[in-house]
């Protein structure tokens, strides 16, 4: 989804909550295929370093509809995340 500034995990922690609620409702609508952050270190817990963005796939009726919903991100929105591209998605597996 977006690629995180440098000086925004303060910022990030503060969104986090309202991010999770809006990926939770996609869930629920049945829309969400997979979230996840994207850590800046190898690990599930990279510390003082960070994330370096996060990913989503999920569905919508047209491109249009999922940058819309991007761009309303909480995330976005605190300017944690520098940019945000959406892109289409065909799921070859499973």
């Amino acid at each position: 989804m977006g690629r995180i500034e440098s000086d925004a995990q303060e910022r990030r922690a503060l969104a986090r909550a309202a991010h999770l609620e809006r990926l939770q409702a996609l869930q629920a609508q049945g829309r969400l295929v997979l979230a996840g952050p994207l850590p800046a270190v190898d690990s599930r817990d990279p510390g003082a370093a960070g994330f370096t963005g996060g990913l989503i796939v999920a569905e919508f009726p047209s491109r249009e509809e999922a940058q819309a919903w991007a761009q309303a991100d909480p995330y976005v929105q605190a300017d944690v995340y520098r940019d945000v591209t959406v892109h289409p998605f065909v799921q070859a597996l499973p």
